[in-house]
């Protein structure tokens, strides 16, 4: 057990290194791959409009720029293996020389006027999928800065039978203006796609250390077992030794009080491995069995020590009349729902300003419980966002007074409840009070019969054959 809890240790301590680098690296082998790619487009292209279209070229010039990123792909695969993995500094590094290079053979083949101009989006794109947002927008600067430069400072465009062809000035402007957007908007794109990534694998790490920690609380239960089966005997054999000690111990024997104490302590021992070998089948049969009202209880309790009140109300839906649809529903015990709710909870204590509803409804196809508070309720630009990790509205507790922005926590703790909740088979809807009345409401719903689904498979199992 020991070893298992040092691997998960040596784990979550890598997941807490990495969520506190919080950035992408890129690997060296994705330079090279794609650098190759363009050596050998480039190469084809050059080739090709020169010795299939016929169009004059400076071919020397064009083939010494591209055989400079052959030879540095070269001299990087000897240099380091293909698994490296390049540090942000040198990752742009990398990513500004392809923008030079490419900029270089633009400026011999016509600059903005060639076709191909649109290619120096592709570095920028890049560095947007794996790299901090500062890189990024360094990169997109050069690229900018070296497709200004190219509008005025380039050799004429080659054109079929020795002739140049002149563009008019505004086309090249406009050329300048698409490669210019396309930088920004195609960047821009490419780094919030990859941020969402980054942020919900971060989310999910989080999440299942959450959960490691449920797994671990429930790997205690098998090993009281097996304690409680592996102890019987040798204290059963010191209880055995007791008695005989004690038969034979007069009581105006100095030791007399020590045996009557061994023999007791013994005899308690035995009980508490006897509770703990029956203890799964009373959690099977009483504990692990909630009403609805014993749910909410339990995850209200540990927060009516706060200064908020809270008020709790279950009870069929009003238009139930009686029947098994008015019979309150059973669940089974679930550590992800007990802190779903628990968390909902404690968000609305957080945030009420005069007391926290909790109201449980149920009918013959739902069972709905509902969180309210009378705060200030949710702001309309993160009512549809919250849920998404690192989506906060927390207040700061902060002694900074000049921050008033500054929000604490993560975001992750309703992330977190809302997967949980909704694993469960619940559903979740936030909204504000209606009308003139301040406050957010949550309310969570499951389907009735998934709600007592895992309550009755349990109980059929704990059902004696």
């Amino acid at each position: 057990m020991t070893a298992i809890d040092n691997s998960q240790t040596a784990r979550w301590a890598s997941v807490s290194e990495w969520l506190r680098a919080g950035e992408s690296r890129l690997r060296l082998q994705t330079i090279v791959r794609l650098r190759w790619l363009a050596v050998i487009g480039q190469t084809l292209t050059v080739v090709g409009a020169c010795w299939v279209l016929g169009i004059e070229l400076p071919i020397a010039g064009c083939l010494a720029v591209i055989a400079l990123s052959a030879w540095l792909n070269v001299a990087l695969r000897i240099r380091y293996p293909a698994s490296h993995r390049l540090k942000n500094n040198y990752a742009f590094v990398m990513l500004a020389y392809d923008i030079l290079q490419l900029a270089a053979l633009l400026y011999l083949t016509g600059g903005l006027q060639n076709p191909f101009a649109f290619l120096l989006i592709a570095p920028v794109t890049v560095s947007a999928s794996t790299l901090p947002i500062k890189i990024t927008a360094a990169l997109g600067a050069l690229a900018i800065i070296a497709a200004t430069l190219l509008t005025s400072f380039h050799h004429p465009l080659p054109w079929f039978h020795h002739t140049n062809l002149l563009l008019p000035f505004p086309y090249v402007m406009g050329v300048w203006a698409a490669v210019v957007s396309g930088i920004l908007f195609i960047g821009f794109y490419s780094w919030r796609t990859a941020e969402e990534a980054r942020r919900m694998a971060e989310a999910l790490a989080a999440a299942e250390m959450v959960l490691a920690r449920e797994q671990k609380l429930s790997a205690l239960d098998g090993l009281a077992a097996a304690a409680a089966h592996g102890l019987g005997t040798p204290l059963a054999t010191i209880a055995v030794v007791a008695k005989e000690l004690m038969r034979d111990t007069k009581p105006s024997d100095r030791h007399y009080e020590d045996v009557v104490l061994l023999r007791a302590q013994a005899e308690r021992c035995r009980e508490i491995l006897a509770e703990l070998a029956g203890r799964r089948e009373q959690l099977d049969l009483i504990v692990s069995r909630l009403p609805v009202s014993h749910l909410i209880e339990e995850v209200v309790s540990p927060h009516r020590l706060v200064a908020v009140p809270i008020e709790v109300r279950s009870g069929p839906a009003p238009d139930i009349a009686g029947g098994s649809a008015a019979q309150e529903p059973i669940t089974q015990r679930n550590p992800g729902v007990l802190y779903g709710l628990g968390n909902l909870v404690e968000n609305a204590v957080d945030f009420a300003a005069g007391k926290v509803e909790v109201e449980a409804r149920w009918s013959a196809d739902e069972v709905s419980i509902v969180v309210a508070d009378d705060g200030a309720g949710f702001p309309p630009y993160v009512l549809e966002q919250l849920g998404e990790p690192f989506v906060t509205t927390r207040p700061s507790r902060s002694l900074d007074r000049e921050a008033p922005d500054e929000h604490i926590g993560m975001g992750l703790g309703f992330f977190i409840a809302k997967t949980l909740l909704e694993r469960s088979g619940a559903r979740l809807d936030l909204a504000n009070r209606p009308g003139r009345e301040a406050g957010a409401v949550v309310t969570v719903t499951w389907p009735r019969a998934k709600f007592e689904q895992a309550a009755d498979k349990r109980e059929g199992a704990a059902t004696p054959v």
